[in-house]
């Protein structure tokens, strides 16, 4: 019997395999990443504005995932509030929960189809001057606003219009403001 410690031919002819041996590159070279927005086709590139699938996915999640939020918080504060004074902590917790989730699926699915219908009129109006712009937003604020409360009649289209456009164009402006006086601010993707 041969001995087990010593190795054979076979086994110390064969060097183990080290994944990293051809990475003697420096480390700035290894993560050296582009800056600028790299585009799958180049029709995409020349465009001076989103796409209109990128801007229905951008601005649908948004107001989806927002309105979920604030749903969720103000049902849960609205459960809390609405608790006796006798409850346990349990049937505390569970009164929030339900009023919560209740809410939340409210104002997500409002704000879903308020960011849905802004979306696809901003993206139209976009494609149709050649431009993005303030105007496009207000315009697409109204629209959506408009829209949204279209079965209510003319008057409540009217109001719901000018607060959709009022608010699209604060945003725009707020957005804008913080460009200029804070800087860039990675987090929100200004």
């Amino acid at each position: 019997m041969a001995d087990s410690t010593q190795p054979d031919d076979h086994t110390a002819a064969v060097k183990p395999y080290n994944p990293y041996q051809d990475l003697d590159a420096p480390i700035k070279k290894l993560y050296h990443l582009p800056t600028a927005p790299e585009h799958l086709f180049p029709d995409v590139a020349s465009r001076p504005y989103r796409s209109w699938g990128n801007n229905l996915q951008h601005c649908t999640g948004i107001c989806f995932l927002s309105g979920g939020t604030v749903g969720l918080v103000h049902g849960a504060v609205k459960g809390l509030k609405a608790a006796g004074a006798g409850e346990s902590r349990k049937v505390m917790m569970s009164r929030a929960l339900s009023s919560g989730l209740e809410l939340g699926g409210r104002y997500s699915g409002t704000m879903g189809i308020l960011g849905f219908y802004f979306s696809v009129i901003e993206s139209g109006i976009d494609s149709y001057r050649g431009k993005e712009g303030i105007l496009n937003t207000g315009a697409a604020g109204f629209g959506a606003g408009a829209m949204y409360k279209a079965a209510r009649g003319p008057r409540a289209m009217a109001v719901a219009g000018v607060i959709g456009g009022a608010a699209a164009v604060a945003a725009v402006s707020g957005k804008t403001a913080v460009k200029k006086y804070v800087g860039e601010v990675g987090v929100w993707g200004f």
